[in-house]
């Protein structure tokens, strides 16, 4: 990683270019995030690694982001994101936690076997979606799976558009199936649940042993969670490869745009539904309960997306309410300050 790298060999496009003006590309340095740690970031620059320690003055960053530093590697302002992932942060406190940042293409991880589940997939594509990047789904462990058609069957059904990839993430031929996403300048990244073989599968499409990976529980079909941080790597391709800590709980955080486009079936139903803010549960009328009923849209899926449109709903609003207070608590504290100031001089 100390290696420097030029700046579209890093996922440098256009769209970055525009937001510098000719003197700051004369006088300040470009650097990306390639690692996020508890007090500080990793950047890469055509001038190789630079740490830098968080400030308050500074944004919420997060790998994938890029910034201008002046020559003495100061902080000045971090680019407008192209992509952005974001969730609820575990946990009972309600905040958002940022994931990763410019992103063209998401492998969504999933293992065929007794973890396997559709009601994730889809909380995964709600996420992509949201970001405007293009979903992948990527089917591990194939070499345990007797049936792979059988669950390709099941995660298309969520979509006839959607790119499936079933792979053993531990054959490096298995994985060049991958490679067709992972061209020179553009951002991948891997998402997916704790266990599910992201570190394995990230291991193969580099061809070396980055990322500690960890042997699969014979009680659970689960993997062990390894890893930790956020982190990206250049692939022989000419791809960045962002890698990211499995997920035990991914709840959506202001997402109503991603779940509507990845239920967009149950969208297409509920403009024919008698009432417009049909709630898909008894009313007279209602086009989705009778597609359900009918078998044309499953009753799981119906449920899950109620469930993620509701959870997003609530967490978006929660973190509004908290912004908006703190928004007000500081103006209070700079009111009560500058009043404080002008005691002062009027009693001296």
């Amino acid at each position: 990683m100390t290696t420097p790298y030029s700046l579209s060999r890093m996922g440098w496009s256009p769209t970055f270019q525009q937001q510098i003006s000719l003197n700051e590309w004369e006088t300040t340095v470009t650097a990306r995030v390639v690692a996020q740690h508890r007090s500080y970031v990793e950047l890469l620059s055509e001038h190789g690694k630079i740490q830098l320690h968080y400030t308050n003055k500074m944004p919420a960053i997060t790998v994938g982001d890029w910034l201008l530093l002046d020559r003495d590697n100061v902080f000045i302002r971090l680019l407008d994101r192209r992509s952005e992932f974001s969730r609820k942060a575990a946990g009972s406190k309600i905040r958002a936690q940022l994931i990763a940042a410019n992103i063209d293409t998401v492998f969504i991880v999933s293992s065929l076997n007794d973890d396997f589940s559709l009601s994730r997939i889809e909380r995964y594509l709600a996420l992509v979606n949201e970001a405007g990047a293009e979903a992948v789904i990527v089917l591990t462990k194939a070499d345990l799976c007797d049936n792979t058609a059988h669950y390709v069957q099941q995660v298309q059904a969520l979509d006839p558009l959607l790119m499936i990839e079933t792979v053993n993430a531990l054959d490096h031929s298995s994985v060049e199936c991958l490679l067709s996403w992972c061209r020179t300048g553009k951002t991948v990244a891997v998402l997916g649940s704790s266990g599910v073989g992201k570190s394995t599968l990230v291991n193969s499409l580099l061809d070396e042993q980055a990322l500690e990976t960890g042997r699969i529980r014979d009680d659970d079909s689960k993997g062990r969670h390894t890893t930790t941080a956020r982190s990206m790597h250049f692939m022989c391709s000419g791809a960045v490869l962002i890698d990211t800590p499995g997920m035990r709980e991914l709840q959506l955080v202001a997402c109503e745009e991603g779940v509507s486009a990845t239920f967009n079936d149950i969208g297409e139903y509920s403009k024919q539904c008698r009432y417009s803010d049909c709630s898909h549960e008894q009313e007279p009328g209602c086009a989705v309960r009778l597609a359900v009923e009918q078998g044309e849209i499953d009753e799981r899926r119906l449920v899950n997306f109620k469930k993620l449109l509701r959870e997003q709903a609530i967490n978006g609003a929660s973190i509004a309410e908290k912004r908006a207070q703190g928004k007000s608590l500081s103006k209070m504290y700079k009111t009560v300050q500058t009043q404080s100031r002008r005691n002062k001089k009027d009693h001296f």
